[in-house]
């Protein structure tokens, strides 16, 4: 995640050279993401009995992404909640209602197998993506609403993803709800918590690895992709297109719903962008995880499909924005 350090009227322009510098490893570590996910996609299909094994690491993977989200957070994040809480609001509401909405929607319409349609709304459901705040940030949008609107979602997974889980998937498959708190608990709330108590008694230490977050994230999350890929490797010629389809649908809604969501809600430009990467990006290897561990590889593919078109749909999306101005 980019630190959002600077005031909300500034939030595109980096406030000291430390900043710039990690928005800059930022900026080249999303270009060239999508083709390590694409890479490991295509080694986890073509080498299954190389990645399969790692199958029971995934959880432990996304434990290091979370925890490299945690080190990310500032105070000053959570300041930004107090100061901005309809705007805050506003993008937790469009989060959770949109995604796990089209999620569910597009499942039924283009009647996907039940693990399937489950893996999809579990994806919808999930909290905002890691790389949200750095596509926010190149789409000159604001940073420090993205952030708090990450980081507030995340907080609230552990509650939220289970509860609507249940809700949407529970007639496709068997949800166990409990035991998906814990597992939400132990991957992505302590993991971020004690990244965030690292960062207030480590400062010192954790300022030198802070430019580096962006391409261990990368790395992390591209070899949960080719577990999961390895996982589902036999189905994937079978299900791989009508998955792509649900994903580049289930994305775009996301990116252009939870960019009108800020225009009704009478957010200046500046904030629709960064609601739009809000509501559009997912913590896909949450996802993933989730899947994986509670339903089948099968299910978790619509995750790693994702974790691929989220990045390269959000890359795009955030370079158009960034050629046009900021209406007033």
């Amino acid at each position: 995640m980019l630190e959002a350090t600077n005031s909300p009227s500034e939030t595109t322009v980096p406030a000291n050279a430390a900043l710039a510098a990690e928005a800059k490893i930022a900026r080249i570590a999303v270009t060239i993401f999508p083709i390590l996910v694409v890479v490991a996609g295509v080694l986890g299909f073509l080498l299954p009995d190389l990645f399969k094994p790692l199958g029971v690491t995934v959880p432990y993977l996304l434990g290091v992404i979370m925890f490299c989200m945690g080190l990310t957070l500032t105070p000053p994040d959570f300041a930004s909640v107090a100061r901005r809480p309809w705007a805050v609001a506003l993008g937790i509401v469009a989060h959770y209602v949109i995604m796990p909405g089209a999620g569910w929607l597009i499942a039924v319409l283009l009647q996907l197998p039940p693990e399937l349609a489950v893996g999809l709304i579990l994806v919808g459901c999930a909290p905002s993506g890691t790389a949200s705040n750095v596509m926010a940030f190149l789409a000159k949008g604001d940073v420090a609403l993205s952030v708090a609107v990450a980081s507030v979602s995340t907080l609230i997974a552990p509650l939220v993803t289970p509860a609507l889980t249940l809700l949407l998937a529970g007639s496709f498959l068997h949800i166990d709800a409990d035991a998906m708190v814990l597992d939400i608990v132990k991957t992505v709330l302590l993991p971020v918590i004690a990244g965030l108590l690292a960062r207030l008694f480590l400062s010192k230490m954790v300022a030198k690895v802070l430019p580096a977050l962006p391409w261990a994230s990368a790395v992390v999350i591209s070899l949960i992709v080719a577990i999961v890929v390895a996982g589902s490797a036999s189905k994937i010629v079978a299900a791989g297109g009508i998955v792509f389809l649900a994903v580049v649908l289930h994305n775009g809604f996301g990116l252009g719903l939870g960019y009108l969501a800020g225009k009704l809600g009478r957010l200046d430009d500046k904030a629709r962008r960064a609601l739009a990467f809000e509501v559009g990006m997912q913590n896909s290897g949450l996802a993933a995880t989730l899947a994986t561990a509670h339903f089948s590889a099968l299910a978790a593919l619509p995750s790693a499909v994702f974790s691929l078109w989220h990045n390269i749909s959000g890359a795009i999306v955030a370079a158009w924005l960034a050629r046009r101005p900021l209406k007033g």
